[in-house]
């Protein structure tokens, strides 16, 4: 892309900085071009068209102007909002792109706008090198780069702190005058091989050995930097099978490699942290809030998905006249509702932080937290029982619809109730198992547990954020208040104490 074009990269042009020399690999191999390898291509492509989606005025896709200088316009939640109005047109953008997945890919390039959007807000934040985090604010925005995070050490002696299990965790080897050079691994870097960049970061704090307190930026083709990719259901679905039978693994899959770094070498321009042993990205002003709101909004659209789904094919198969079914099938919809009414609450009780910057609703938010795993696995238990068998008997291959023999039985014994033929049901009904039941979709259920972090954690950060933002000291207030309107003796409200007779 031309250095003087102010716009962000089209899809070609994302595709092509993908071949950059990165190394990838699967199955054993280097894998030579992420763009074309059976695990990687469409997923890529998916990418391709939300960029290429900003540069379409027909697509409805929501472009706002940046705010660096440069002329150019970028997607909303790569700009810090200001007001309201700027959190709504994020929401609006976010949900865009989350519907060009159907809410199945949750690290979109929009994901790590979370961070990068506010680095702007609490410049000293990263003092000594906050002139870096205004520089990648600018770039990111201006390109609408796309990041990655890698937070999670190997769960290895996890009973053992961070220094006693130093070897596998991500160290600085070394300091030099123009950097650091660092080793270790992260896991689930998810989407990682189809960005252009990783947030290297601990999470956790307090620290005693200042080697392991880096937060970093890291090229996915610096020199050392290796990705070993998971078990691709993009490939498998690819070499086995056709769109029609995994429609939705096929083409969404994400990857969640193992990040390794073998002595990576990392200028002091792309070091945000180093050395703060008592400091974590994590709290800087308004970032937990703003990745909880591009979760919600993915979340909810997945429901939409899923909801429609099922809703569809209830009615291929008979059962939606049930009384029972109806009433699960309402209570999908309740989920579904609650997930994007608690969307509209973050932006519409959006408050004023840092730098002038507004950040999602914090109460919305820590509801969210709490019931974003709860909605996707109920609505996902609700298939499971209505759906039953429905979702087992169906035709191992689209090949089966081509065979003379085979084809008449088909359309016969699997057709659909209601007027729909076979090959209706048997789309609609392998679309839904490849939501619910394949491996695909056993690492969503995964997935979603576990987003927002595990399930204490999860109640740990709704405890601490809520009692950091002064609401827990005002729901105690408010107990004491009913206990201060009585006493041993009785009432102490005038108006509850008897009057005397005149």
């Amino acid at each position: 892309m031309a250095d003087d074009v102010a716009r962000p990269m089209n899809g070609a042009e994302y595709l092509e900085s993908l071949r950059d020399g990165r190394e990838v690999y699967a199955y054993g191999e280097l894998v030579e071009d992420v763009t074309t390898h059976p695990a990687f291509e469409l997923p890529t492509r998916t990418i391709a068209r939300m960029y290429d989606s900003l540069h379409d005025p027909a697509s409805g896709m929501v472009t706002v102007p940046t705010d660096t200088g440069n002329g150019g316009y970028t997607h909303p939640f790569f700009k810090m909002p200001t007001s309201v109005e700027e959190l709504r047109q994020s929401r609006d953008a976010i949900a865009h792109w989350a519907r060009m997945s159907y809410g199945w890919m949750g690290r979109t390039p929009d994901y790590k706008a979370s961070f990068l959007g506010v680095l702007k807000a609490e410049p000293d934040f990263y003092s000594p090198y906050q002139e870096n985090a205004a520089r990648w604010y600018r770039e990111s925005q201006e390109k609408v780069l796309y990041w990655n995070h890698a937070l999670v050490n190997p769960p290895i002696d996890r009973h053992l702190s961070i220094e006693e299990g130093g070897d596998v965790v991500v160290h600085v080897e070394q300091e030099t005058d123009s950097g650091l050079v660092l080793s270790g691994a992260k896991v689930v870097a998810t989407g990682s091989a189809m960005t252009h960049m990783t947030f290297l970061a601990h999470s956790g704090a307090p620290l005693k050995d200042k080697r392991f307190a880096i937060v970093a930026a890291v090229p996915m083709n610096a020199p050392g930097l290796k990705l070993i990719s998971r078990v691709s259901y993009a490939a498998t679905a690819r070499q086995t099978s056709s769109p029609f039978d995994h429609p939705l693994s096929s083409r969404f899959d994400e990857n969640d490699p193992i990040l390794v770094l073998d002595r990576v070498f990392v200028p002091w321009e792309n070091v945000f942290m180093y050395g703060d042993l008592d400091k974590t990205f994590a709290t800087m002003d308004g970032f937990g809030e703003r990745a909880a709101f591009h979760g919600a909004i993915r979340l909810a659209t997945k429901l939409d998905f899923i909801v429609g789904l099922l809703m569809k094919s209830l009615d291929l198969t008979g059962t939606k006249e049930f009384r029972g079914v109806q009433a699960r099938l309402g209570e999908a919809v309740a989920w579904r509702s609650m997930i994007w009414s608690l969307v509209e609450a973050m932006v519409s009780g959006g408050r004023v932080g840092k730098g002038g910057a507004v950040n999602p609703n914090l109460d919305a938010v820590n509801a969210y937290r709490w019931f974003g795993d709860k909605a996707y696995s109920a609505i996902r238990d609700i298939v499971m029982k209505d759906l039953g068998s429905a979702l087992i008997y169906l035709p191992s291959s689209s090949k089966d619809f081509a065979s003379p023999v085979v084809r008449p039985y088909l359309d016969k014994y699997v057709r659909g109730s209601g007027g729909h033929d076979a090959e209706d049901r048997v789309k609609t009904l392998k679309l839904l198992w490849d939501a619910v039941g394949t491996e695909f979709a056993g690492r969503h259920d995964l997935y979603e547990r576990n987003y927002m972090g595990n399930h204490e954690l999860i109640r740990l950060f709704v405890y601490g954020s809520t009692m950091g933002a002064g609401t827990g000291s005002q729901l105690v207030e408010l107990a004491e208040q009913a206990m201060s309107e009585y006493d041993l003796d009785g009432w102490t409200l005038p108006e509850y104490q008897e009057r005397k007779q005149s």
